[in-house]
């Protein structure tokens, strides 16, 4: 699991590596926290750039969930952006998507929430 923020002027973006599984989510919600903590009222949305996950397992979506919330509660904006098909089978599938915006680029992602 790997988080690096890369810079944007529109958002703050995070491309995120790797499978977000059970062994795996808990250190995937410790990394993007810092992020999360940037994620308020008045500031730039967050995206989470998926094009590197490879594999979301029900604990994922778990700390996605949890981030998800963390970030409303701040009235911060966060989405995800350019999915792997497995990975956007997973969220069409478990309804997800509607949980959380999710978007085929990164370019849509910005157009909505920046």
């Amino acid at each position: 699991m790997e988080l690096e923020a890369v810079a944007h002027p529109k958002a703050n973006v995070v491309m995120v590596r790797g499978r977000i599984d059970h062994s795996s989510s808990m250190a995937f919600s410790e990394l993007l926290h810092p992020h999360l903590e940037n994620c308020k009222k008045g500031q730039l949305p967050l995206i989470l750039n998926f094009s590197g996950i490879n594999y979301v397992s029900s604990a994922g979506l778990r700390a996605l969930m949890i981030a998800t919330r963390f970030a409303r509660s701040q009235g911060g904006r966060l989405g995800i952006a350019e999915f792997q098909p497995m990975v956007r089978e997973v969220f069409g599938i478990s309804r997800f998507d509607l949980v959380i915006p999710c978007f085929d680029t990164l370019d849509a992602a910005l157009g909505e929430l920046a």
